[in-house]
């Protein structure tokens, strides 16, 4: 009988153990899967993908080797490994006199040159790129819209603070929060000028009217999403409201989201209570929400970055149900691996048919959901 009983004491001690337990297996049988998949995605990329002269799909230009070599280095190549400096190597050959990083002639230099310098800086622990970093900082900061210019391509102010693909295309949120990501990426504080002054532009991409957007078609959707751009009447990816207003939809959403909180904005900020509340509303892995498959790998990725920036490991949605988001992120990005170690898109739109580019994308978004800090 007392072998029994503490045989029984012996189970309970452990039975009230495991609950305990449980959350930290959980924890490292999941970073085990995100590492493996990171594995097999980075060797499809390296070994499948990257050409001799370091690039990945160098026909689309330098963009998407800038994105492969980022999504490496962040989910833990080093920046030394000889794929990565291949890759440096081919984005420098794009360098131009006056700072920019692309193609010549390029119709989206400012797009290549933000994305290209994210990777600079993501391979610069030692200093070898700051002077093409300053270089491509200046460039870019050259070419946002301040307003009216000589040639009135843009034809109202409101649009004033934004980015495009280029010098003379007209601004939009995604290139925007881009521009902002890789200047605060090159150092530039919150409260620099023009990202504040980008800051002015993604306010008026959010359907929320109000001091920061008095734009009448924000009014005709008031619900706290995101849209692509004010240029001219507005314009949405997702499509207009019976009532004539835009469409929200969710990469957006969180790139709007992400560019606040890289602005400076706090959780307070009624911009950013608006915005977190449309993603609690439309809490969603399974699709991007508004646009459905089209574009997912960009929302993955987004959603990552800017969830990470919000700070919080668990997210709450509308409903009150409480989300580890790395965990979900993680498994919807996992699950649509392929077996040679890429992704792909089956809706190609925006170029999602392209394995190294969303590769790139998925590898990026699951560096985030890794475990944070110590």
């Amino acid at each position: 009988m007392l072998v029994t009983s503490r045989l029984i004491r012996s189970r309970l001690a452990l039975a009230l153990l495991l609950p305990a337990l449980a959350p930290a297996a959980a924890d490292a049988a999941e970073t085990s899967a995100i590492r493996e998949a990171i594995a097999k995605g980075s060797a499809h990329l390296v070994n499948e993908v990257q050409a001799a002269d370091g690039s990945f799909a160098g026909e689309l230009g330098p963009a998407v080797t800038a994105l492969g070599v980022t999504a490496l280095v962040r989910s833990g190549t080093p920046a030394d490994d000889p794929a990565v400096t291949k890759g440096i190597a081919h984005l420098l050959s794009f360098r131009q006199p006056d700072g920019g990083i692309h193609v010549v002639g390029s119709p989206v230099a400012n797009y290549e040159t933000c994305i290209a310098l994210l990777a600079l800086v993501a391979c610069n622990a030692d200093g070898r790129h700051t002077e093409a970093i300053k270089g491509a900082e200046a460039f870019v900061r050259g070419i946002q819209w301040k307003g009216r210019d000589a040639d009135d391509l843009v034809g109202d102010d409101h649009v004033a603070g934004g980015a495009g693909y280029g010098s003379k295309s007209r601004p939009d949120l995604s290139n925007t929060q881009f521009l902002i990501e890789a200047l605060r990426a090159a150092g530039a504080s919150a409260d620099d000028p023009a990202i504040q002054r980008a800051l002015a532009f993604v306010s008026r991409t959010q359907n929320l009217p109000g001091p920061h957007n008095p734009l009448p078609v924000a009014a005709k959707n008031p619900d706290g999403g995101f849209y692509y751009t004010p240029y001219r009447d507005g314009e949405s990816q997702a499509g207009s409201t019976p009532e004539g207003g835009l469409r929200s939809y969710a990469s957006m959403t969180y790139a709007g989201l992400k560019s606040f909180i890289f602005a400076g904005l706090d959780r307070d900020d009624p911009r950013v209570k608006a915005a977190v509340d449309w993603l609690r509303k439309h809490y969603s892995f399974a699709e991007n929400p508004g646009m459905g498959a089209a574009g997912l790998f960009y929302y993955f990725h987004t959603a990552a970055k800017a969830l990470d920036a919000l700070g919080d490991d668990t997210f709450t949605d509308a409903e009150g149900r409480i989300h580890d988001w790395r965990t979900e992120l993680a498994d919807a990005i996992i699950a649509r691996q392929r077996p040679d170690g890429s992704w792909v898109n089956a809706n190609e739109r925006w170029l999602e048919g392209e394995p190294a580019l969303v590769t790139s994308y998925a590898l990026l978004a699951l560096s985030y959901c890794l475990p944070q800090g110590p």
